[in-house]
């Protein structure tokens, strides 16, 4: 899908002003209502936008230990263990993966003993073969995309 200078716009102020109205969105880029209402419409059937809901702290939450655990999966048994990964509450995050090991999870814990109790829980899967766990110590780039949306924007305007 394309994205041109006003949709990249458009993104910019739904990362910057995530609370803000459509209205108020429209106003602000000089642009009717139902043009802008038409555009998020169309960036979020095309699956560029993907959430509107707020971005939750899980170290706010009681659970400020991160860790990243690879895990190796018997043949034929990803999708039963990405299955049974999805009941774990602890792991936020899983993706098969190429290279070493099969899935990549984000893991948040309380502290390091619920850490190695998730992961415990974790090996215990049927068709979990082995883990590997590396523990995260500080976030020094914080998940974002602004950066991304305003590369897009440039290369639109060229």
């Amino acid at each position: 899908m394309a994205v041109d200078e006003l949709d990249t716009r458009i993104l910019r102020l739904l990362l910057e002003r995530p609370r803000t109205s459509v209205r108020e969105y429209a106003r602000i880029l000089g642009v009717a209502r139902g043009t802008l209402q038409a555009r998020l419409d169309r960036l979020e059937r095309d699956g560029v936008i993907t959430g509107t809901g707020p971005s939750l702290s899980p170290g706010a939450l009681g659970h400020p230990v991160l860790a990243f655990v690879h895990i190796e999966v018997t043949q034929g048994r990803l999708d039963d263990v990405g299955d049974a990964l999805a009941a774990v509450p602890e792991i936020v995050e899983a993706f098969s993966i190429a290279g070493g090991g099969d899935l990549l999870t984000r893991v948040v814990a309380r502290d390091n003993a619920h850490l190695e109790d998730v992961i415990q829980k974790v090996i215990s899967l049927p068709g979990v073969v082995r883990t590997r766990t590396e523990v995260a110590l500080r976030e020094r780039v914080a998940y974002r995309l602004l950066p991304l949306v305003e590369s897009v924007g440039r290369a639109a305007r060229s």
